[in-house]
This record gives C-alpha cells, sequence and structure tokens, in this order.
C-alpha cells in the first residue's frame, strides 16, 4: 500500500512536468560499502604506445596481456593530455593526476634558468645510494616532486597502517611512483644491484642485500636473446637490419643478439636492451613479495612495478622492428609471470591491476622516411652517414617544404642559428642561447637584463630565429605562458600544461610530426617528447574486483588514473590532481 512519502514523490514528479522519478523501491537507500582490495598492483610498461595492445592482441597468450584487456575495463583511447611526454613527467602524472605546474617534473632533466647547470629529475645531492658508492649528484629522492601522489594519500588515509612500494628499472621510474611516503628500488647499470638512496632507509635491508649478493644479473652473462616464436609469425620479419638501429652494447643489429662477453664493462647497459631486463625486474618483484608481503596486512598496499625494457629497445631499435616486435611478445609472458607471482602471495580476486604507460613513441625518421618513398618513387631517397652510425637526410628544397618533411633536429646547429640571430638584432658579443633540455631552449637571463634588453622582446626573436628552421612547426616562450597568451589550440593547451615557471625554459620547441627532437640526435633511433598521438597515445586498464570487463574508446587521460583510485580505495586524490573519474572502473563505488 502506497505511503504517504509515496503519495509525496508521485506528486512531485507529477509537478515536474511528468519527467521520470525512480519509485522508492528501486533507490539504493542503503547501499552497500564495497571491499577494498588488499594490493593495488600498478603495472607501468615504459614506451608502450596505445595501439601495440591492440596490434599484437592475437600474438599474446591468455594468462598475460591479454587476460587484462578481456577481464579489465579497457581505456583504448587514452592520451596524455601534456605535450612533455617523457619518462620522469609520464611517471610524475600517472600517479599524481596534476599538470607539469603542479607536479614539477617538466622533463626528464632541466636547466637551472639562472646557472645554466643540468638538474635531474629526482637528483638529490642530501641523499647518497645504498649498496654502491655514490659519485657526485647521482644522489636520489622525491624532493622535486612538488605534489602528493596517490601512494602518499593511502598512506596518509589509513595512518601509515598502508604500504607503498615501487620497482622499477631506471630511478626515475620507481622514485616518483614512490612518492615521498613509498619505498623505491631500481637497477644501477653501474654495479648490477637492485639499490635505494639514504632517502628510504640508513642501511641496506638484509632482504636486499641478499637477493644483490646472488648476483641474479650475471646469469645472462654470454646469454642469446633469440627469437621466442617462428620467424614467419612475425610482421616485421624482414626488417632485421635496418640502417637506422643502433646496436646497443654487443647485440648487433641481427638475430641472435648475443648479450654480452663475460668481461664486457657495458654489460648491464646492454642487459637492460633486452627482454630479459623486464625479467629480471619481475625475479626481484618476487623477491620483494616474499619478503615484504604487500597485500597481506590489514590495510591496502600499492605495489608500482615500471618495466623498462619496451623503452630501452625501441629507442635503440625502433618501435617497427623486429626487436620490438619480439619484446612485446616476451613482454606478455612476463606480465603473465608476474600476475601469477601476485596471485600466488595475495590473490587477484583480492587485487586491483592497473596498467599503464609514460608516453609512447613515433617511428624512426628513417624509417618513415623509407615507406614514404616505397610509396612515391619520385620522392629524394639520398642518405648520409654521419660519424657514429647516426644517419641524416639530405635535404632539397622540396623537402624542407614539407612535402615529406621528416628528420632530426641537432641542437647545436638551432642554437647556433638563434644566437647568431640574436647578434644580429640586438649587437650583442655573447650566445644568449646557452643550453637545451627537451623540450626547453635556455637564455642567458642574466646577461641580457645586464645590457638593458627586455626579456620578452628577446624570446621573440629568438622563437621567430628558430620558426624560419625546417622542422619547427611551434615555439611557445615563457613570458607568452606566463602572461597566458598562448592561442587557443590543442597543442598550445598541452604546452600549458607541460609548463612550470621556475623549471621550464624561456623557449618551449614544438618539432614538426615526423621530426626527432632530442639532446643527442645520434643517441636514439626512434624518439618521443611531442604532442603528437604517436606519444600521447597508451594504454590504461583497470581490472579488479568491481570493474566492470569491457572495450571504452572514449578519449580519456592517464591522469584521470589517479583520482580514479583515490575514489575507488575511499582516500583523498593526490594534492595536484586534476583528472576526471573513470566511472566504469569504479563499478558500484
Amino acid at each position: 500500500m502506497p505511503t504517504h512519502f509515496h503519495r509525496c514523490l508521485l506528486f512531485v514528479a507529477l509537478t515536474l512536468g511528468g519527467r521520470a522519478v525512480a519509485a522508492p523501491e528501486e533507490l539504493p537507500l542503503t547501499p552497500s560499502k564495497p571491499e577494498r582490495p588488499k594490493l593495488v598492483l600498478f603495472i607501468v610498461v615504459d614506451q608502450l604506445r596505445g595501439d601495440m595492445p591492440m596490434r599484437f592482441y592475437d600474438r599474446f597468450g591468455p594468462d598475460g596481456l591479454r587476460r587484462l584487456l578481456d577481464e579489465g575495463a579497457w581505456y583504448a583511447n587514452a592520451h596524455y593530455r601534456h605535450a612533455a611526454t617523457f619518462t620522469g613527467t609520464g611517471h610524475a602524472a600517472l600517479f599524481t593526476g596534476a599538470a607539469v605546474s603542479e607536479h614539477g617534473i617538466c622533463g626528464n632533466r632541466w636547466l637551472d634558468r639562472l646557472t645554466g647547470e643540468k638538474v635531474y629529475c629526482v637528483e638529490d645531492s642530501r641523499c647518497t645510494l645504498l649498496g654502491e658508492p655514490t659519485k657526485k649528484r647521482d644522489g636520489t629522492s622525491p624532493a622535486n616532486l612538488l605534489c602528493s601522489t596517490i601512494g602518499d594519500e593511502l598512506v596518509l588515509a589509513t595512518a601509515g597502517r598502508s604500504r607503498v612500494f615501487a620497482v622499477g628499472g631506471k630511478d626515475r621510474s620507481a622514485i616518483l611512483p614512490a612518492g615521498r611516503l613509498g619505498k623505491a628500488f631500481w637497477f644501477s647499470t653501474r654495479s648490477g644491484r637492485f639499490v635505494t638512496s639514504t632517502y628510504y632507509a640508513t642501511e641496506e635491508p638484509g632482504w636486499l642485500r641478499g637477493f644483490n649478493d646472488a648476483r641474479p644479473a650475471e646469469a645472462y652473462r654470454n646469454a642469446k636473446w633469440e627469437l621466442v616464436e617462428d620467424r614467419s609469425r612475425y610482421l616485421f620479419a624482414s626488417a632485421d637490419d635496418q640502417a637506422c638501429e643502433y646496436s646497443a652494447g654487443t647485440l648487433g643489429r641481427t638475430f641472435p643478439h648475443t648479450i654480452s662477453a663475460a668481461d664486457d664493462p657495458g654489460f648491464y647497459d646492454t642487459l637492460a636492451n633486452t627482454p630479459m631486463f623486464d625479467e629480471l625486474t619481475v625475479t626481484f618483484v618476487e623477491a620483494l613479495l616474499e619478503a615484504l608481503r604487500p597485500g597481506c596486512g590489514d590495510a591496502t598496499d600499492l605495489l608500482s612495478v615500471s618495466l623498462s625494457a619496451t623503452d630501452f629497445i625501441g629507442h635503440s631499435f625502433g618501435p617497427d622492428s623486429l626487436e620490438a616486435e619480439d619484446n612485446l611478445i616476451r613482454l606478455d609472458r612476463t606480465i603473465a609471470r608476474l600476475l601469477a607471482a601476485v596471485d600466488k602471495r595475495v590473490g587477484l580476486d583480492r587485487t586491483l591491476v592497473v596498467l599503464s604507460s609514460d608516453h609512447g613513441v613515433d617511428s624512426s625518421p628513417e624509417y618513415r622516411h623509407a615507406r614514404y618513398c616505397a610509396s612515391q618513387p619520385a620522392a629524394p631517397r639520398e642518405l648520409q652517414r654521419l660519424p657514429g652510425g647516426a644517419v641524416q637526410f639530405r635535404y632539397d628544397a622540396e623537402r624542407e617544404a614539407g612535402a615529406l618533411g621528416t628528420g632530426r633536429h641537432y641542437p647545436q646547429a638551432f642554437l647556433g642559428a638563434i644566437n647568431t640571430a640574436l647578434r644580429g638584432e640586438f649587437h650583442v658579443d655573447a650566445d644568449l642561447a646557452i643550453g637545451f633540455a627537451n623540450p626547453s631552449v635556455y637564455l642567458d637571463e642574466p646577461t641580457i637584463l645586464a645590457k638593458g634588453l627586455a626579456l620578452e622582446v628577446v624570446e621573440h626573436a629568438a622563437a621567430e630565429a628558430l620558426l624560419r628552421l625546417p622542422g619547427f612547426a611551434a615555439v611557445f616562450t615563457r613570458s607568452d605562458l606566463l602572461a597566458g597568451r598562448a592561442p587557443d589550440t590543442p597543442i598550445a593547451k598541452m604546452m600549458q600544461r607541460s609548463f612550470h615557471p621556475q623549471r621550464s625554459g624561456h623557449l618551449l620547441l614544438v618539432q614538426s610530426p615526423a621530426w626527432a627532437l632530442y639532446h643527442d640526435p645520434t643517441e636514439n633511433t626512434a624518439m618521443h617528447g611531442s604532442p603528437y598521438a604517436y606519444d600521447t597515445h597508451v594504454p590504461v586498464v583497470f581490472r579488479g574486483p568491481g570493474v566492470a570487463a569491457g572495450r571504452i574508446n572514449r578519449r580519456v587521460a592517464p591522469e584521470d588514473i589517479a583520482c580514479t583510485l583515490a575514489l575507488y580505495l575511499g582516500v583523498c586524490s593526490p594534492s595536484g590532481s586534476t583528472g576526471e573519474p573513470l566511472l566504469e572502473a569504479l563499478g558500484g563505488r
């Protein structure tokens, strides 16, 4: 029988012009409180571009990447909102949900605007490494990270009962996810050990010392990296020896790759350029699960695992190579092993798994050029071999006009062009462009001011000099970004989100599509760091209790992960978070 309350609801519905109002029986008056997971496993695959899981989906086994994609909420169209698509910036964004202006990590490195000295994103001279000697400025901590992480908020919300651990193949890929309240461990290519710093402990923990004393990396000396499947199954089977590939250490450019000779001092660097590097990282995670037992306490713990081999291999051989393809097949198996280890220790039914990446990657300029030429026989084909094995195009007027524009930027060349232009325009006898740290050019601010020049005027003159060169799409000045004078375009908004007032340079550069921009143009076959889709597109996957499985194709951002985790776990969002919650991943929460 209708109650007085029911009749009131009916009256309100009628007076609202017939708009539907749910009957009380349909309303969750006492929603059930969902059970919190015992562990959040956050997997970051360095340089896993968003199309790669789709391209190789049929090649994956049932227990690794495909398991996450099939059983989780898979956001297939996730793009970073910032343009500084680098490892440090991406990891900071993933775990803070913030823009560069809030988290402060404007790149892997930047320059001190007044002294011109390089600053590494996780350097801290007050700290030293545990387990190996520390060279000057090699000490590390999260001191340069300017806002909290999701792990920090989890620890704060549980009065310290929750714990945060972060493991990475690189120091920055462990330190930034760990935040200020977690513990970070990473591989040192100097010693072949997994290390931490005095920020986290006063001495090397016994379990860590025991793991390192067993020297597990040494098992890969003289090992061969061979194709894991028959060559006929590979998309890039015929691309095993591309002229643009930069062989790392003893690997060479063709399969099989010998990792190293027994006495090679560069063995650990070479190892990092193979899929075995991720295998070693997971071996370490297994030891950490055994020793520290994350997910086995009375509060939710967070374990971040950053796998770096895909990035190293992509830089050395390019993403369109037989090596990169074989690595993805092996990565799938390595992730299956990681999931099995967590299932054994914690239980995947009690674990929320998040998978994403810090950035994508472009094809190498040489690969793009070769494909373009194959489809347009009249296009220029001539290549110039440079010292050290690098390859550069010899451009003609048609190429410079942008018909098939692709190439590599050489910082000394474009800095020289800026200085030549500024010397002529302002009649100065000094170089006013003093350095480059992607994506910033830094000007000699004290000298500019001492000569009575207006900094804003000099910035604009330098920007105009750059834009006269081929291969630059846009240049944003510090003065314009500070004043909010950037144009209302998608790329301008992304550059604004990549800008930090104290750390970014006086000019922020945007290369033309398919142009590689890096401080050392001969170091990598392929590069990232632009606002273009190939660099911003990464996968985002949630798999765990209450998460509905399905592929979601609307555009979202990896910066949305942090606030989604905060809502899932019932804790505050990180202090700088500006993301939007991903509702499918929240289930009934």
